[in-house]
């Protein structure tokens, strides 16, 4: 069995600092409490490890205590005051570029544009980006969402308009939602487009696409929850004969992968070294 493994798998830049980040917070504060509010990143192998050194993941900030990591994802505006008011130290592990997707849309609502942001409702990068969007804006998951969203637009007084999208979210889907709404805004308004899908992200699927083409099976790998994983996990099934998606070595069946020769591995932006190089292994044992 020939294997390749993609050049762009495994922890993004981000991901990697974040968790070098949360490994010296604990060194240093070994004797008291550290609280993370909700998963640090979408990885439940690097969860349970983090569970194991101690830190207390919780899902509210009512829940929390003293120190407390707010996760690579980023969280709710009112959050922060929250936790000032609860006395709550926030050490922010929030990606930069989530960061600076908060400062953009922020900037343009005081300037009274519209805001279309693109990504999964459900997911917590854009549950936080929203609360920073104001009352002028809406998500967008999926092409079929543009025609609610132009009419909700066409509801308010004004005439420009932002589209901004998720980190992580597909660079095709997000592209076929642009030309969407280009096509059906009023050509009297100001639309400005962002693309601040990650660069990391765009490679990432880019090199899943092309590998997709050359392999007999394609092996993603990540967590289930983590949207960056989940969508090259679509691009591999779109592109190669068969596509499978494992967190873990376990998940894997030999009977399943035996009449393979050539096989593709890629990993999501938070999946640690250690589960890709486990899964190479067992490829290499069948």
């Amino acid at each position: 069995m020939e294997i390749i493994v993609g050049k762009t798998s495994g922890f993004c830049y981000g991901v990697k600092t974040t968790i070098e980040k949360t490994e010296k917070i604990l060194e240093d504060n070994k004797s008291d409490e550290i609280y993370c509010l909700g998963e640090l990143v979408h990885n439940k192998t690097i969860i349970d490890d983090f569970k194991a050194k101690g830190i207390k993941f919780v899902n509210d900030i009512e829940e929390a205590k003293k120190t407390t990591i707010i996760r690579a994802h980023g969280i709710e505006k009112n959050i922060y005051e929250k936790a000032k008011r609860r006395n709550i130290e926030l050490i922010d592990l929030t990606c930069p570029s989530v960061l600076k997707i908060h400062e953009i849309v922020e900037k343009y609502a005081k300037n009274d544009y519209y805001i279309f942001l693109v990504g999964k409702k459900e997911h917590p990068e854009t549950i936080g980006t929203y609360s920073f969007c104001g009352k002028n804006s809406c998500i967008i998951s999926k092409s079929s969402d543009v025609e609610k969203a132009l009419e909700n637009f066409s509801k308010t007084n004004l005439d420009k308009t932002l589209i901004i999208v998720q980190t992580t979210y597909s660079k095709k889907e997000f592209e076929e939602i642009v030309e969407k709404i280009k096509e059906n805004l009023p050509q009297n308004i100001l639309l400005e487009i962002k693309n601040t899908i990650c660069k990391a992200t765009e490679l990432r699927q880019e090199e899943t696409k092309s590998m997709s083409k050359k392999v007999d099976l394609m092996v993603i790998v990540g967590g289930k929850n983590s949207s960056n994983t989940n969508k090259l996990y679509e691009i591999a099934k779109a592109n190669c004969k068969k596509a499978i998606f494992v967190e873990t070595k376990e998940e894997i069946d030999k009977n399943t992968i035996r009449d393979f020769e050539r096989v593709g591995i890629m990993a999501g932006a938070s999946t640690p070294q250690k589960s890709i190089d486990e899964i190479i292994e067992k490829l290499k044992s069948k």
